[in-house]
Formats: C-alpha cells, structure tokens, sequence
C-alpha cells in the first residue's frame, strides 16, 4: 500500500475502498456511488487503474495499491498531474477530484492523452457533479505534455 506493506485481516465480502477508509485511515479514495458508476473511488492496483468498491480487498492480498495519497514523492512534491489540477483549477467541490487524478494519471500512462477527444473518452468513467470537465481536460493535457518532456 503505497510502497509500504500492511497486513490486514478482513472478511472475505470487505472491498478494498472500505478496507482502505476504515481499517487504513486512508480517506482520500473517496466512496461516491458504491456501485462503480462514478469513478471517485479509483486506486491503482499493480499499475492498472481499478474502482475499489467493486474489488474485493481479499482480491488484491500481496498485489501493489496505490492511493492518492501515495502519488505525491516522499518529500512532499506533488505529482505532476496533481500539480496541473491544482494550476488549471481542475475541481471545484474537490469531492471526486482524488479518483480523477488517479484516472488521469493511468490516462498518461497507457497513452490515451494524445488529444482532448481521447481524454474526454478515457476520463468519461469519472463524473464530477460540478461540471469542471475543461479544466479536468486542460490538467490531463498539461501534465502529459509535462511528462513527455
């Protein structure tokens, strides 16, 4: 979890966002819909991005997660992606703002942020009820150039 190791013992119907909010403490991943419909409660799982109300924790026991709050260096540096969000005023309320970076940040690294278009179609499993969709755009945009340079 986040380059650390925890050993938890959850019963087998416990998902990973609940493991992680109420046995971790690790609230940034954000429980919105509960029924993979709106993407705030997305995490990387050995890379891949995943919704963790829908993964079972006992499903990802020994595999790699990464949380929001583990995507900031150890020092404090923000990711870039987070950078650009917070630069381009990508939220507003800032409720599903964690699951939209963590998809953003699989957006650039799979290669879907070669135009705007293919942002909108990638990002689309994460809504934002305050509508900051072009600056959501604009931030994925900034922060891929900034990393393929």
């Amino acid at each position: 979890m986040n380059g650390r190791d925890h050993a938890l013992e959850v019963e087998p119907r416990v998902t990973l966002l609940d493991a992680l909010r109420d046995r971790l403490a690790l609230t940034g991943t954000k429980k919105g819909c509960d029924h993979g419909q709106c993407g705030a409660c997305t995490v990387h799982v050995d890379g891949e991005r995943v919704l963790a109300c829908l993964t079972l924790a006992a499903q990802v026991e020994g595999r790699s997660i990464t949380t929001i709050e583990g995507l900031a260096d150890e020092d404090g540096t923000l990711h870039a992606v987070q950078a650009a969000f917070l630069e381009q005023d990508a939220f507003q309320c800032g409720y599903c703002t964690p699951g939209q970076i963590m998809s953003a940040v699989a957006c650039i690294r799979e290669g879907h942020a070669g135009s705007d278009e293919e942002i909108r179609e990638y990002m689309a499993g994460n809504l934002c009820r305050c509508g900051a969709y072009p600056h959501i755009v604009a931030a994925v945009r900034q922060a891929a150039r900034e990393l393929r340079s």
